[in-house]
């Protein structure tokens, strides 16, 4: 029996699973086309700077949010093109976050929460350093994403890059 027509039917979804409730809506309203500008400090004090985008959509029958992000780089070969899944849990009434970047071999898993009017996302790459990944400045038409890391044993979160976001327009 076939239940979907494609891959992507089988992947995407017009919207979230109802039965979810508004537990899904912690990132629900990321849903759509955004641009951004990304700022990344270099170990010289200066910051590399470019400009992407940002697509979200519902998968899975609406119980999983899946993004793809692409920011351009030099000779118009891309500096980050990545992918996140978020997959909210009630058990732990939390979200698994796991992203992968095939450029740079970058992969890990985080959990997702709300911390005020913020988004905080708590985890570890894969050398082991502690990374936390903030949604801040929330409105409807944009957010400021900042992403740090904390080696094994330093107590300081140390900047790593950050999103200014901008929906798209339509």
């Amino acid at each position: 029996m076939t239940v979907f027509s494609s891959f992507a039917g089988a992947l995407h979804a017009h919207g979230p699973a109802t039965e979810l409730g508004d537990k899904l809506q912690l990132y629900g309203w990321l849903i759509g086309d955004w641009q951004m500008d990304a700022h990344r400090p270099l170990p010289d004090g200066t910051t590399a700077k470019g400009r992407g985008e940002i697509h979200f959509g519902w998968v899975m029958g609406g119980r999983a949010i899946q993004d793809v992000w692409y920011v351009g780089g030099p000779a118009g070969k891309p500096s980050l093109y990545g992918t996140t899944l978020r997959v909210f849990d009630p058990g732990i009434d939390a979200w698994h976050i796991i992203w992968i970047d095939p450029l740079g071999q970058n992969h890990l898993t985080q959990t997702g929460r709300a911390a005020g009017k913020d988004i905080v996302q708590l985890g570890k790459d894969g050398a082991g350093s502690e990374t936390r990944w903030r949604f801040t400045e929330i409105t409807d038409a944009s957010f400021h994403w900042i992403g740090e890391q904390r080696r094994h044993g330093s107590e300081e979160w140390q900047l790593v890059v950050e999103f200014f976001a901008r929906r798209k327009a339509g």
